[in-house]
């Protein structure tokens, strides 16, 4: 007896976006999620579902969201590079797309909700012309807007370009190879929900009209999935509230919080935990009796008074804690040249946030490569991002990066990618290492200057200096407050974190988290404000004054780029069989040397003189002698009518004993023995390749150049 699974009913959804076919199916796969939506963007297919636990867990005091965004190189028709040829960590990439949908989902769940969610996005194929990301992001808002699973979208998201003077909808893989912008934004029908930008020095005005521009695209993408959540949506179902009871709050305010709102009073970081630990010990003592077994509480109605003693001061009396007004920054420090040996190191102080960040210079070979379904197979500059325990007072074990370590480095990336110099013009792999080793708020923008630092000090020829900084946001109704450089305690009790990295000309790079339902453009262009003119305040003030100007002179501890052509059909001689010939001139001159398919040629040496040595030694091989053509070689073999000379690599040439010197020879000996180096000359070439060199013409040439 055949029997039919228990499914919902199987619907398909059409709709275009950028003037392709997007098209969502309901029940077909996964129906035992909460939530689940095939979605299709051209032939770009994402699987999205959501799942929620059934009951909290035990103890637990936020609300426990993951997304994971899964790459499955099937997707693109590739098995896995990996040993064990399947797929592991997620890539860095992926790892990103994760948080991206993470921060743009968040703030639409119900506070006092604990329940696990589970989002997972699985790539099953991809066509580069139609991005996964975005029907990653679609596909998202459909499974939780028809879930029984409480979240307040839906919520819809896609990507801008721009190229050719034109705005582009969700660029497709040529358009994204033009375009000096590349904006992922997501909104609700009526405000911005989330922002990721990189861009080639973007005007900010030009940016906040990308952002308007997709916004309005978006408000039609929500109305298709408001059309699903309609026809499919389940109810909604209830959920333990971990609501705080009013009345604990009350009783905490008003016991502490003018000694709450003095305690926050002062720029230390250090001060101010102390200060706010001690009125918390006294906190849990003072109600002990009255809310016995009720430390959990207590520490969460303590931490909603500071949120409520830091959101009052600024909106009553535009006031931080640390003193500062609504667009000061505060104290800033720059240095370079801090670490010996290192290629190149910048130190960047922002009030207590310290980043030092240090700069290596590679060869191409070093360059990264990947291993994921997106366009990209390798990267030239890499850029790691460091948060040690140390940074912010803890005493906590090293562990591999997580996702925030990666999320920062690649934002850091991300800024500096528009500025570097081609690979034409400098042909390096380039590593940068931010450490964090002091942490009190926007540590990436931090990054981001330190960077610029470095990479200046060690001789990159980056097109401009690029600096970073945060702006925050407090609401009330239809209140708002934004204010410049905000630290870790307004980055916790705020609204918002706009992170904006860039140059005098214009934006590099745009991060935004936040809080509440969203931000209006009229939010956003006063973001836009502020952070420019604090970069142009850290560009001028303090950067350029610690170096004005990328070094004319790379570190004796680099290595030196030396970058020729040789015929690619020479490039099998140039490498010899099995390699032998180009690790014998590695070996002699003490280099790395890479040879591209067509012909290019990159020497890497800590010495100059080593460079050129190697780059005669490949042009002799490569070039096809010619009379009078002369060679510095070395005798391999004698013979009594003359000496064998190897003038370059795997190419030997005949001195006749009658050529050695101006004058008799009796004996080859009397002047030359193996492993004697001496100049030659070319004077004879016969018709089966064979070449006669002189070495007494080599020398009466030098003599008479006075070499």
């Amino acid at each position: 007896m055949v029997t039919h699974a228990t499914f919902p009913k199987h619907r398909v959804f059409e709709t275009t976006l950028a003037g392709r076919p997007l098209k969502v199916e309901i029940g077909k796969v996964a129906g035992l999620a909460n939530g689940a939506a095939l979605v299709y963007f051209g032939d770009t297919t994402v699987l999205c579902t959501a799942t929620m636990a059934k009951a909290p867990r035990d103890g637990i005091d936020f609300f426990p969201l993951g997304v994971d965004y899964e790459e499955r190189l099937y997707a693109v028709g590739r098995i896995p590079g990996s040993f064990m040829r399947r797929e592991g960590r997620a890539s860095e990439k992926a790892t990103l797309v994760s948080r991206m949908i993470d921060r743009q989902i968040r703030p639409f769940f119900p506070s006092d909700m604990r329940n696990d969610v589970t989002i997972m996005c699985t790539v099953l194929s991809v066509n580069h012309d139609h991005s996964p990301e975005v029907a990653a992001m679609i596909g998202t808002s459909v499974a939780l807007s028809i879930s029984d699973i409480p979240w307040n979208g839906p919520i819809c998201g896609l990507q801008m370009g721009y190229a050719d003077g034109e705005y582009i909808v969700c660029p497709n893989s040529e358009q994204r190879a033009k375009s000096i912008l590349t904006l992922t934004v997501a909104g609700s029908a009526e405000k911005v929900v989330m922002i990721e930008a990189g861009a080639d020095q973007f005007p900010d005005d030009m940016m906040l009209t990308a952002i308007a521009k997709g916004h309005e695209e978006i408000k039609r993408l929500i109305a298709f999935v408001s059309e699903i959540q309609s026809e499919c949506g389940l109810e909604k179902a209830t959920y333990p509230s971990m609501q705080l009871p009013e009345e604990k709050f009350e009783a905490v305010k008003g016991y502490a919080m003018m000694r709450v709102k003095e305690a926050v009073d002062t720029d230390d970081k250090t001060v101010r935990d102390a200060r706010i630990s001690e009125i918390q010990a006294d906190v849990m003592e003072h109600f002990a009796e009255e809310y016995p077994d009720s430390e959990a509480l207590l520490a969460e109605c303590m931490y909603k008074l500071q949120k409520y003693v830091v959101r009052r001061l600024i909106l009553d009396e535009g006031k931080r804690v640390d003193g500062r007004d609504l667009v000061s920054v505060r104290p800033l420090a720059a240095e370079v040249g801090v670490i010996p040996r290192v290629h190149g190191s910048g130190l960047f102080t922002r009030g207590q946030t310290q980043v030092l960040s240090i700069a290596t210079l590679g060869t191409l070979r070093d360059a990264q490569e990947l291993d994921t379904t997106f366009e990209e197979t390798e990267k030239r500059y890499m850029h790691h991002y460091n948060f040690p325990g140390y940074s912010v007072g803890e005493a906590k074990p090293v562990r591999s990066p997580g996702r925030r370590e990666i999320g920062h480095g690649a934002l850091a990336e991300k800024s500096l990618i528009p500025v570097l110099p081609s690979v034409e013009e400098f042909p390096y792999a380039i590593r940068v290492v931010s450490e964090v080793v002091s942490s009190n708020g926007s540590t990436s923008q931090g990054s981001v200057c330190g960077s610029t630092l470095a990479l200046m000090d060690a001789g990159v020829p980056i097109k401009a200096p690029v600096a970073g900084i945060s702006c925050g946001l407090v609401t009330e109704g239809d209140r708002h407050i934004t204010f410049t450089d905000i630290q870790g305690i307004e980055d916790f009790f705020g609204d918002m974190d706009f992170k904006v990295a860039g140059t005098h000309k214009g934006i590099t790079s745009i991060q935004v988290d936040i809080k509440n339902d969203g931000l209006t453009l009229q939010i956003i262009a006063e973001a836009f404000e502020k952070t420019r003119n604090a970069r142009i305040e850290i560009l001028d003030e303090i950067m350029l004054k610690a170096i004005a100007a990328p070094r004319e002179e790379l570190s004796e501890f680099a290595p030196k780029m030396i970058r020729m052509n040789i015929d690619p059909e020479k490039i099998r001689e140039v490498i010899g069989k099995g390699g032998a010939v180009i690790q014998k001139i590695t070996a002699e001159t003490n280099t790395k040397i890479d040879i591209e398919d067509d012909g290019s040629v990159c020497i890497a040496a800590i010495n100059s003189a080593d460079g050129q040595r190697a780059k005669k030694m490949i042009e002799a091989i490569a070039k096809d002698p010619e009379i009078g053509d002369m060679f510095h070689g070395k005798v391999t073999r004698i013979m009594t009518f003359g000496a064998f000379v190897e003038f370059a690599p795997g190419k030997e040439g005949l001195i006749h004993i009658s050529k050695l010197e101006d004058r008799r020879v009796a004996k080859v000996e009397d002047v030359l023995n193996v492993g004697d180096e001496t100049w030659v000359k070319v004077i004879e070439i016969d018709d089966k390749g064979r070449i006669n060199l002189s070495r007494k013409d080599a020398l009466k040439e030098l003599a008479e150049k006075g070499e």
